[in-house]
């Protein structure tokens, strides 16, 4: 209870009590008088203080609730009296959090009893997220100053900040074909069309699945290969494992991942594809087979990434096709040997796979970090027959590195490095 004393009320008190020693050491009853005076008036002012009624309230509005990183958004404060005694001389704090760029601090003078007063901040969020803006204090005290009771005002307001999104250009040679060696065709096949296609013999194939026929006709050892029906749409997946990324903050390669997954999907949704958003370890995000799956919702893409954390998974483990038999952009994070015979094993050879590999060594400062070599990861997962460009550092803008993903992806050589 004496916590709600001010500096001003605990040396009053303290002077009462050290009065009323004194008295009683020198027998004087006219000083005992003024310090129980002084002692009570503190102590008086206090219970009034925390059982005086606030006719105050607050409301906050946040406009737009939705806003991306490195953008701002208007805080607008609506402060009403209810009471009927004047309210004024007040000191407003809200509850901001850094991330959005700290607590504003307000001085009110006066409250006007018809209409309120309005007061206005504006919030910058530097990292994606779900924050919490409130609540919204003030300090409630005596007219002499001995106590004083901190109030909540106002509740809690959500500001989702979502990732930014980079507009971007052009679409890969043949996007959305899905799964086949000619998506084109498969569309327009009949329904007599049988599913089964041949491949040339792999080792371990059982010799009861080689298709004789056409094995005479090309003078070659071939296979059926049972393939999935056609699959339009694509599949983008981010890599978040924080063991695969370098940096921290704003500019940490898992940020850049996080907007170039954010711009590849609404870019692709924009122009007419299914896509489905997943992760590293198989968890769907957003998107669909249709608008009540999200396929084609920007706003659920957003959100779903704004409260993404990374994860702590080390490695790569793929139990299924990560493109689910779909058209595949991974955006990927440092990726060792083994994780790239994972995300290959179960991935058809003859389904659309593309990626932007990070080169995480530029976010890390390091030239040479932990021995990660993203040339030799591009050759193996072109070797797969995936198009692969290395995204050479942070300074490296998504849509550069997209453009030279479209480029590479019609067949023309490259260098494969955007930087």
């Amino acid at each position: 209870m004496l916590s709600g004393l001010t500096i001003r009320g605990r040396c009053l008190l303290a002077a009462g009590v050290a009065a009323g020693v004194c008295s009683l050491i020198l027998d004087e009853r006219d000083l005992l008088r003024v310090s129980a005076f002084v002692a009570a008036l503190p102590l008086l002012a206090l219970l009034l203080a925390g059982r005086s009624r606030f006719g105050l309230a607050a409301r906050r509005e946040v406009l737009p609730m939705r806003v991306p990183v490195g953008s701002q958004a208007l805080v607008r404060l609506h402060i009403t009296g209810t009471g009927r005694l004047p309210v004024g001389g007040l000191q407003l704090e809200d509850g901001t959090p850094h991330a959005l760029g700290g607590r504003p601090r307000f001085r009110l003078s006066d409250v006007p009893r018809r209409g309120g007063a309005v007061l206005e901040y504006d919030v910058q969020p530097s990292l994606r997220g779900v924050h919490q803006i409130g609540p919204l204090r003030t300090r409630v005290g005596d007219p002499f100053g001995l106590s004083e009771f901190e109030r909540e005002l106002g509740g809690r307001s959500r500001v989702v900040a979502v990732p930014r999104v980079v507009p971007l250009g052009g679409m890969p040679a043949g996007s959305g074909l899905g799964t086949g060696e000619d998506g084109t065709t498969r569309m327009r096949a009949g329904h007599g069309d049988d599913d089964s296609m041949v491949r040339q013999y792999r080792h371990g194939d059982e010799m009861r699945r080689v298709h004789w026929k056409t094995t005479a006709r090309r003078d070659e050892l071939m296979v059926r290969a049972e393939e999935r029906p056609w699959q339009g749409g694509t599949t983008v997946l981010l890599d978040r494992r924080s063991a695969a990324h370098r940096g921290t903050g704003a500019r940490s390669s898992i940020e850049w991942a996080v907007s170039a997954a954010a711009s590849i999907s609404l870019h692709l949704n924009r122009h007419g594809r299914q896509v489905r958003l997943v992760t590293e370890d198989g968890r769907q995000l957003a998107g669909g087979s249709g608008p009540a799956d999200g396929g084609h919702d920007d706003e659920a893409v957003l959100d779903s990434l704004a409260a993404l954390r990374p994860s702590t998974q080390r490695d790569l483990v793929c139990g299924r096709d990560p493109g689910n038999g779909q058209e595949l952009v991974a955006v990927l994070g440092e990726t060792t040997t083994a994780a790239v015979a994972e995300l290959t094993r179960l991935r058809p050879q003859e389904a659309r796979s593309l990626a932007l590999l990070l080169d995480v060594r530029a976010w890390s400062g390091q030239p040479a970090d932990g021995g990660f070599d993203p040339q030799v990861t591009a050759r193996r997962l072109r070797a797969a027959g995936w198009t692969v460009v290395i995204v050479g550092g942070p300074r490296t803008s998504t849509a550069e590195a997209w453009g030279r993903l479209c480029q590479d992806s019609d067949g023309t050589t490259g260098t494969g490095v955007a930087s």
